[in-house]
């Protein structure tokens, strides 16, 4: 939900559901990176060997080395810069990779079992645990000469059959598997992105598309002729909340991603907006103007009791949960401008948390509580930024324009927003210190916007 200033605030407050800029439909969106880290870790994914009749039906060993680059935590090594190729352990040479400094690599096969199945086995070695100054299968330890095999050097080796259809998925796990082994952080490739896009043309023109979190396997949830906006996974990941106009005004939808069925869970009069998943998934905040004034309710889900949370003549709205599931923060003008305030759902007290800068709005807390990411304005140009709950420091992490929406990844490592770049609207994202940015864009000339980073969902 867009934030707009204390004039005419109710007027403009209703513009936000009945004004959207044009979008264009697009459902792979292609990745460029923008910026990269200059502290990646080098990594080497070789080439999975393959032992079977036709074609694969997905690169696996390109689909890895693409996560991890996109991480902003590794710098994979270019297929052309390999000293060698093999796919078992037992047949690398480890002073081609350390003369190299590469620390890791990534070797894996692909036997066909059946027409469809298929054996992936991989192996991640560190390269650099063996001493330098003797044999690659001896070190020193404790003073003593001591013979180090080969599958001493492998950190993590895993096998499993799966069928063409879940490759691509058991691609991402892999990466998952080297980002967690490496970094002690639980990768997040295996999560999936929600958007909204508008193909231009189009009976039902508002498209609401869930993709992986690289922007491939996109699925169609909901198409219309009027506005979606606003997209919110739940905690487990089966379900989106979103507000549609199908009706003619606003009602706040839950719909499963998997099964499709879905049900409209507000009705009221007047502005229905902004849903937000409590983090037990038992409860949605919310924008209503029932009452006169835009403010936060919430809304339970089994029945369908609604508490007011705010009561205020400004406007409230753009309400996101702390993870101890006791306290909302929201964007609100009742200081004059928008900013952020934080409030106890005990005492319903609100506090104001952002002082920095003349708008602040959209903010999310971290999964630790510790931070929160929102829309900050500095120079004119709205920018993602990180806050410190602990200090109030505020980070402007981007570069770009017009940033608005942010959603952070579960394990908080990077935050997908909607921006404006070359003219056009994209989702961007940038890690949570800044160094790492991309842009994701698709690949027609349209736009897409509304991203929501989904839970983690095994």
């Amino acid at each position: 939900m867009k934030y707009f200033p204390k004039t005419s605030r109710f007027y403009l407050l209703s513009l936000v559901f009945l004004t959207l800029l044009p979008l264009s439909a697009q459902a792979i969106l292609e990745i460029e990176i923008t910026k990269g880290a200059d502290n990646a870790r080098p990594i080497a994914i070789i080439p999975f060997k393959f032992q079977g009749t036709g074609a694969l039906p997905q690169n696996i060993s390109q689909i890895i080395f693409s996560d991890l680059q996109r991480s902003g935590r590794f710098r994979p090594t270019p297929l052309a810069d390999l000293p060698e190729t093999p796919f078992n352990s037992g047949d690398v040479h480890l002073e081609k990779w350390k003369s190299r400094g590469i620390e890791n690599v990534v070797v894996g096969q692909i036997q066909q079992v059946e027409a469809d199945t298929y054996n992936i086995s991989f192996e991640l070695l560190d390269i650099f645990s063996a001493s330098p100054e003797i044999q690659p299968n001896q070190q020193i330890l404790n003073g003593e000469l001591v013979i180090k095999t080969q599958s001493q050097m492998i950190l993590d080796a895993r096998s499993s059959q799966v069928n063409a259809a879940s490759m691509r998925r058991y691609a991402h796990r892999i990466a998952d598997i080297i980002y967690e082994k490496l970094t002690g952080v639980r990768g997040a490739f295996s999560t999936r992105l929600a958007y909204i896009n508008l193909e231009p043309g189009a009976k039902n023109k508002y498209q609401l598309f869930v993709s992986d979190a690289d922007g491939y396997n996109p699925n169609l949830i909901r198409a219309s002729n009027q506005p979606i906006m606003s997209p919110a996974w739940s905690p487990d990941g089966s379900q989106l909340a979103y507000v549609s106009f199908e009706s003619g005004r606003p009602q706040i939808f839950i719909q499963n991603v998997y099964t499709g069925q879905r049900r409209a869970v507000t009705n009221y009069k007047g502005i229905n907006g902004a849903p937000a998943w409590s983090p037990d998934g038992k409860r949605l905040s919310m924008t209503l103007s029932k009452d006169g004034n835009p403010e936060i309710y919430i809304l339970d889900l089994a029945t369908n009791r609604l508490t007011r949370i705010t009561d205020h003549w400004g406007i409230d709205t753009e309400s996101s949960w702390h993870p101890d599931g006791q306290h909302l923060i929201f964007t609100s003008d009742r200081g004059g401008k928008p900013q952020i305030y934080q409030i106890a759902l005990g005492d319903k007290t609100p506090e104001r948390m952002t002082f920095n800068g003349d708008y602040n709005a959209g903010a999310a807390y971290t999964a630790d509580g510790k931070e929160i990411v929102l829309i900050h304005r500095e120079n004119n140009i709205f920018h993602v930024a990180i806050r410190d709950q602990k200090s109030g420091i505020i980070q402007p992490l981007t570069e770009t324009q017009l940033d608005e929406s942010p959603s952070i990844a579960p394990n908080g490592s990077m935050i997908i927003y909607a921006t404006l770049s070359r003219g056009r609207r994209v989702l961007a994202a940038v890690s949570t210190d800044g160094r790492f940015r991309t842009i994701l864009t698709a690949s027609n000339q349209g736009d897409v916007r509304a991203p929501a980073w989904s839970p983690y969902l095994d």
